[in-house]
């Protein structure tokens, strides 16, 4: 009995050796094979490549009193590798209103408004997104008309359809729909604003049905959010709700961007004066407050409009704020004398994680009777940067002749 124990010990030691060099044997093979098989299976700038992995599996099965082990290479698809940009160019401007058929289509520009941004738009170009603040609806006809409690500070803008062309050619990719124009024309006029923009795949937010918008771009994801005091749209004055919002933005995207329609309007308010401003009785929010809490809360950048004048701008905790881009294309119905006519279109660097770089105010104005040129004396950036220094002292920007914006410390 103890001479068959013995055997059997032998024959099972003998057995294992056995198993294990077929085993090693067997991976050498099936790694070689890889190494000469294995393609790249994605590229990125031309240099990077990922290749296929794999994984060895080792089955065995049992066939009378032998055991055989099989090797085989199960090949693994990654998933693609996404690099993001190391910046990212975010240019902006204040109110649009390139036109309307009501009260009579005296109100539009010649030609269809095929020129009347032509002299702008190239300041727009290598930018990740553009964005702007829509007045009024995109509609042929129609509509509910919206009834003023002041028939003095009454205007209602219905711009005809062909208008969306003009904006997607001139290279918006984002409004903001969160203004006192938007709901001119009733449900009908916010419906067909909203088909057309989408059907140009123009990104907007800032009504009940669209509060916030989330999309990619290069790699890039983005959350908008539009804020206003204005019936119909997300209150600005609502923070604990506004703070809610861009809290989960914050939580899915890379970059979030908030717009805000607020503060009191005309030539006279041009100050950021941190308390709650009011104008013809209605509550227009404390932009500062508003700003601070919303970059406190997740936002990267803060794009405010609403005043009709260019306001200060600052960097707060890595963030830039934009207090009002004012009037930059406003056909027929708008006062553009003075400050009023100034038009700037500013153009941030920040990095992918949201954070300020650099940036430049791009002077514009409006001629005629709202037609955005630039401006070579650049009054809006020379005004822009008397507004920071006054209303908000604790910069940590500075503001050349020509609009460029960077840290003190840089």
């Amino acid at each position: 009995m103890y001479l068959l124990f013995c055997r059997m010990q032998r024959f099972f030691s003998y057995t294992s050796i056995a198993f294990f060099i077929i085993l090693f044997l067997a991976s050498c093979k099936s790694q070689k094979q890889l190494s000469q098989s294995t393609k790249p299976t994605a590229q990125v700038d031309s240099l990077a490549l990922i290749q296929a992995d794999s994984i060895l599996v080792a089955e065995q099965q049992v066939l009378g009193d032998t055991v055989i082990s099989e090797i085989d290479s199960v090949f693994v698809e990654p998933a693609p590798l996404v690099i993001k940009k190391d910046t990212i160019i975010i240019t902006a401007v204040g109110d649009i209103m390139l036109g309307t058929n009501f009260p009579e289509t005296y109100y539009l520009p010649p030609n269809e408004g095929k020129e009347m941004l032509s002299g702008v738009s190239p300041s727009f170009a290598n930018s990740d997104i553009v964005f702007g603040n829509l007045e009024g609806v995109i509609l042929n006809s129609g509509g509910t008309q919206k009834k003023c409690k002041n028939p003095k500070a009454c205007y209602l803008f219905r711009s005809p359809e062909y208008m969306a062309s003009r904006l997607y050619e001139a290279g918006f990719n984002l409004f903001s729909v969160a203004n006192n124009h938007a709901g001119d024309f009733g449900p009908e006029g916010r419906a067909n604003t909203a088909r057309l923009l989408d059907s140009l795949e123009i990104n907007f937010a800032g009504n009940f049905e669209r509060p916030y918008i989330m999309f990619e771009k290069d790699g890039v994801s983005y959350g908008f959010a539009a804020f206003a005091p204005n019936k119909g749209t997300p209150n600005i004055n609502d923070l604990a709700g506004a703070k809610a919002t861009i809290t989960h933005l914050d939580s899915l995207v890379d970059i979030v961007i908030v717009s805000f329609h607020g503060g009191a309007e005309g030539s006279k308010y041009t100050a950021v004066p941190n308390e709650h401003e009011y104008f013809y009785g209605e509550d227009r929010g404390n932009v500062y407050e508003f700003a601070h809490t919303m970059i406190d809360s997740g936002a990267d950048i803060i794009l405010g409009h609403g005043p009709h004048v260019p306001r200060g701008v600052e960097v707060y905790k890595n963030r830039f704020i934009a207090y009002s881009l004012g009037n930059f294309a406003t056909y027929a119905r708008f006062n553009l004398r003075g400050v009023n006519g100034l038009a700037p279109i500013i153009k941030i660097i920040m990095n992918n994680e949201g954070e300020f770089l650099s940036g430049q105010i791009i002077s514009a104005k409006q001629v005629g009777r709202g037609v955005p040129v630039i401006d070579h004396e650049n009054k809006a950036a020379k005004l822009i940067w008397e507004l920071s220094k006054k209303d908000l002292p604790e910069l940590s920007i500075s503001i050349d002749e020509s609009g460029f914006i960077s840290y003190l410390h840089h």
